[in-house]
Formats: structure tokens, C-alpha cells, sequence
């Protein structure tokens, strides 16, 4: 299995069972940004209680050795936290981040679809990318982030004020206005 097919695969469930979702992480800096190899998928989910099984009932139908923990999901929606979904066979990880503040419902409202072999599927705006790469630089002090956010503003048109504002509320300002300089020189 390709990423691209589990990826369809996960958001027809997200879809059915009327999960919000977003797709961030690499798979969004590639279409944003430069393509750039991932060997995850990463999804911030707007999950309640009452999804938990359903969803991983759905997740674990996808093939016969696919793990998903329902202790985790559950542990994961009480601390706003990530739960994972493994494909062995592909040798594919999910991560699932459940919604934990007002940013993440904004990115899930904000999301963008973008038409994948044939499926609609719901990705962060190029915005909200920047900012979430932004919050992942501040925590980790990763180059990673860095080049990833160049990378989308080379590419994708974005709008300014959106980031400044949410960067001046997350307090990533000073990475961004660094990193705009660095891009001027």
C-alpha cells in the first residue's frame, strides 16, 4: 500500500463517520510547499468520546495486522494528545492529534481540500501550516521546521497579517520576523 491509498482509506472514515480532520505535517508541506519524503501521516482530529470505537473498529478493518489501541485513543481525547494507527505491512505510521486548543479548531475550519487521485481531502491551510511549523520550532528548536516553512512561503501565496497575528498570539513572532529577515538577505 502507497501512502497516498491509506491516506484516502483513513479520510473515507474520517468522512463517514463525520470526524473533522485536517491533513498537516510532510504530506502538507508537499502540497504547499517543496515534496519532501514522510513515511507518516499526520492528522489533527476534532474527535468525541462517542467516535472512539467506531472509529477504531473502521481503522482496524483496513487490513488484518494494522495496530490501533483504543486505550490510547481514549487516553489521547482526555489529555488532548496523539494516538497511532500502524500499517506493518507498508511499514506506514499515523499519528492522530486531538484537537487541543482554539488554534486547532481554527486550522480544521480553515482546511482546504485538495482533490487526491479522485478524493477530497482536507488539508491546513498553507497559513495555518507556517504557524502550527512555527509552535514545532519554538518546542523543538528543529532546522527541520525552518526549511519547511521556507519552503511554503517560496511556494504558496499566504496571507501576512493571518500569520503575524496568530504568531504574535503563540508567541513565535520573533522565529517568524527572524526568518523572514534571513529570507530578505
Amino acid at each position: 500500500m502507497e501512502i497516498e491509498d491509506l491516506l484516502i482509506k483513513i479520510a473515507k472514515i474520517l468522512d463517514k463517520l463525520k470526524i473533522p480532520y485536517i491533513i498537516t505535517g510532510g504530506m502538507a508541506v508537499s502540497v504547499w510547499g517543496r515534496p519532501r519524503f514522510t513515511a507518516d501521516i499526520d492528522i489533527v482530529v476534532e474527535i468525541l468520546a462517542k467516535n472512539i470505537n467506531p472509529l477504531a473498529e473502521e481503522l482496524l478493518s483496513i487490513d488484518k495486522d494494522v495496530y490501533v489501541s483504543k486505550e490510547a485513543m481514549n487516553d489521547a481525547l482526555e489529555r488532548k494528545g496523539e494516538f497511532n494507527f500502524i500499517h506493518p505491512q507498508s511499514q506506514l505510521k499515523v499519528d492522530f492529534w486531538v484537537i487541543k486548543n482554539e488554534f486547532n479548531k481554527q486550522e480544521i475550519k480553515r482546511g482546504i481540500p485538495k482533490d487526491i487521485f479522485g478524493y477530497k481531502i482536507n488539508f491546513v491551510s498553507p497559513e495555518d501550516l507556517i504557524l502550527s511549523k512555527l509552535l514545532w520550532r519554538k518546542d523543538l528548536e528543529s532546522s527541520k521546521q525552518l526549511e519547511d516553512i521556507k519552503s511554503v512561503l517560496r511556494i504558496s501565496e499566504v496571507d501576512m497579517k493571518y500569520i503575524k497575528t496568530w504568531a504574535k498570539k503563540q508567541e513565535t513572532i520573533g522565529i517568524l520576523e527572524d526568518l523572514i529577515k534571513q529570507n530578505r538577505n
